[in-house]
């Protein structure tokens, strides 16, 4: 019998009061009220409800290392990026190395790859593959539906996959932007339970009313927490936390989830409306394992300090203890294995030349929306010198963008971004969802020539470079994540970052808003590597007009 003695939080009955905790089993057997006055705070774990962990750059067992400190002891998470690259051998890789790492992970099976037929992808999953799969036990739920019009069109494979979850008993993500009212309800019939994606409270509270639970999502580059917070008191059995993409270097400074409960504090919110979000709707929702501080429920949760900076002092997982602050220790690296599908050829400045068909012409302008992974369409009259468009207009943060197949020899696509911020050099990433093309963005050809052949010669990274220095971040395992801890990826992006900024691009997280500008599921202009992709058309559109 263990017994763990603190103030006991009892989330959905909204009380906290002196307890004993006796374990036996690695289950809860009793909470005894006490009359002794603890210092410490019991309350069930931290769970990130949605989360791509190839976004962290690093790998799972990785990503466990720092969130362990943090609270967190359940992360449900869609290995999207990898299968894109790898497919099937891709979420096997992530399986495999999340196990045995204290936090408890909780795959969903990709429901799109590639995420449409528009570009360029390393691999499928088909509707055999994803049957086969969703019979695992590692696997709880199928992964955010991207295919909103597959879904509401009627798309043979993509409803044979949903059917194919429903058979199996498992809820089905969804990933739905913007989408509202006669067609948001098709989509939510069809079966689809969640949505991460809303930007505005009245997306959120419309799919709410429909049925849908409503994951915040305060990531690095995707920061919805301002605008849907005052959910979490309205609706506090509908609504989830997650970041979706986030930065090894926020984590270690900031936090994971505890941060987004602090944030939730320092608005008002209700503090066990902010824990149901963070603690118990997951588990509800997905069926999981862990467990929410009952009788009988198996023994997960943390001790922390106090209910205000929530230091962490211990965390139970399954009954024994993954973290104890008083007792730290270096965790000595295993060798992980490198797996990855490059291509090797260079390109060269003839390649991203774009002639200009008439002097009249206006080109169409993926243009950055600050804090969001949607982008709008900005018109633009181009220099040109000698029939060709003239790299950049610095004056109107107009800057090119390339994106390359970096899974076959194919011409480069080539577009405009504007909003950067970038005056000097180029910036280039093998991070760009959803298929991961290289994608890179600079002054000039010289220089984005320059980052992309980087890349291809590293099989993969995130690159700064100017006339004077090329800083790298080699991510070798699918050209998504490094194979190092999450302190050493932290400090090689700080480097990174401090030469971006030399550079003067005015982003948060520039290569996370990089690595949406190809993303062609989110209105609304974006570019692959099959060309310019209106979202809201969901078709190819030329570069002018």
């Amino acid at each position: 019998m263990k017994v763990i003695k603190g103030k006991y939080i009892d989330v959905l009955n909204k009380q906290i009061y002196n307890a004993e905790l006796h374990i036996l089993n690695n289950k809860i057997e009793r909470i005894i009220k006490s009359d002794i006055e603890y210092d410490n705070y019991i309350l069930p774990g931290f769970i990130d409800s949605h989360i791509h962990i190839e976004s962290t750059l690093l790998t799972p067992s990785r990503f466990a290392e720092i969130i362990v400190p943090r609270g967190t002891v359940g992360v449900i998470t869609d290995p999207h990026e990898i299968a894109n690259v790898m497919g099937v051998e891709g979420v096997e890789y992530m399986i495999q190395d999340a196990k045995g790492r204290g936090v408890e992970f909780f795959f969903g099976i990709p429901s799109c790859v590639p995420a449409t037929s528009f570009e360029t992808s390393g691999a499928t999953i088909n509707s055999d593959d994803v049957e086969k799969l969703l019979q695992r036990e590692e696997v709880y739920f199928l992964s955010e539906m991207m295919n909103f019009p597959g879904v509401i069109y009627g798309d043979e494979e993509v409803h044979r996959k949903i059917e194919l979850a429903k058979r199996h008993n498992k809820p089905i993500d969804g990933h739905a932007p913007g989408v509202l009212g006669d067609d948001l309800k098709k989509y939510i019939s069809a079966g689809i339970s969640t949505d991460h994606e809303c930007s505005s409270l009245e997306e959120a509270i419309e799919k709410i009313k429909n049925g849908m639970m409503i994951q915040i999502r305060e990531g690095s580059a995707a920061c919805n927490f301002n605008a849907l917070y005052s959910l979490i008191d309205s609706h506090p059995d509908k609504v989830m936390l997650c970041t979706d993409d986030i930065n090894p270097s926020v984590v270690l400074k900031e936090g994971h989830i505890d941060r987004i409960i602090k944030m939730g504090l320092s608005k008002g919110l209700n503090l066990f409306n902010l824990l149901r979000a963070a603690c118990i709707n997951p588990v509800k929702h997905y069926n999981l394992s862990i467990g929410t501080l009952n009788i009988g429920d198996r023994a997960d949760f943390i001790i922390v300090d106090n209910l205000k900076d929530f230091n962490l002092i211990q965390s139970w997982s399954n009954g024994n203890v993954i973290y104890d602050s008083s007792k730290k220790s270096k965790t000595k690296l295993e060798k992980l294995p490198i797996i990855n599908k490059f291509r090797s050829e260079n390109i060269s400045i003839d390649d991203i030349i774009i002639k200009i068909p008439t002097e009249k012409s206006f080109v169409k302008v993926v243009e950055i929306v600050p804090n969001e992974i949607i982008t709008n369409q900005y018109n633009w009259k181009p220099s040109v010198e000698n029939d060709r468009i003239v790299s950049s207009c610095l004056d109107s943060d107009i800057l090119k963008m390339v994106v390359v197949n970096r899974y076959f020899p194919e011409k480069p696509m080539v577009g405009f971004v504007k909003n950067s911020g970038l005056k000097n050099g180029a910036i280039a990433s093998s991070v760009a969802h959803d298929s991961h093309n290289i994608i890179a963005i600079g002054v000039s050809d010289e220089m984005i020539v320059k980052a992309i052949n980087e890349l291809i010669d590293a099989k993969g990274g995130l690159v700064a470079v100017d006339e004077n220095f090329s800083e790298l971040l080699p991510l070798p395992i699918a050209g998504l994540m490094s194979d190092k801890s999450g302190e050493e990826v932290s400090d090689m992006y700080i480097r990174l970052r401090e030469k971006v900024n030399l550079l003067g691009i005015n982003l948060k997280s520039p290569f996370m808003t990089l690595s949406f500008l190809s993303l062609l599921v989110i209105p609304s202009l974006k570019l692959g590597d099959k060309g310019l992709f209106d979202v809201n058309k969901f078709e190819f559109v030329s570069l002018f007009h």
